[in-house]
């Protein structure tokens, strides 16, 4: 399961949330979560969330997962791992940009944030693991 819950070169020039996405069908409910900022101007921040909702209406209180705070170009991966939060069906992305100084008050990111489902590990390589850390 592959999801972007920002597609890759949005420009944000403003606060907001992304489409929700139905994750019920996913085998593992973890993922690798990739921001990627590819551009952006001077003295600005970009806050992004991952919110969880059951119904895809009434979302979690509390962010599922905060990434980094960003200021400059790069890559940030972390994983999202939703195994033991079964009431959660659907996610979807929030950000918050930040300005500060002199110069224009309009910030402006050019960012995506794309979520790789984690496949499960078999019980093979789980043993040979095992195997190889205790040999």
């Amino acid at each position: 399961m592959n999801l972007n819950l920002i597609p890759a070169d949005s420009r944000l020039e403003a606060n907001g949330d992304g489409a929700a996405f139905d994750i019920s069908a996913s085998a593992t409910r973890t993922f690798l979560c990739r921001l990627t900022v590819s551009d952006q101007i001077e003295q600005e921040s970009l806050d992004v969330s991952i919110w969880g909702s059951a119904d895809g209406e009434t979302w979690t209180k509390k962010p599922l997962l905060k990434l980094p705070q960003q200021f400059y170009r790069g890559t940030t991966k972390l994983v999202l791992d939703l195994s033991l939060r079964p009431e959660i069906k659907f996610i979807r992305a929030r950000w918050e940009l930040n300005r500060w100084g002199r110069v224009a008050p309009t910030p402006m990111f050019v960012a995506g944030l794309d979520l790789v489902e984690v496949p499960p590990m078999s019980r093979e390589t789980s043993t040979k693991r095992i195997a190889l850390a205790v040999g």
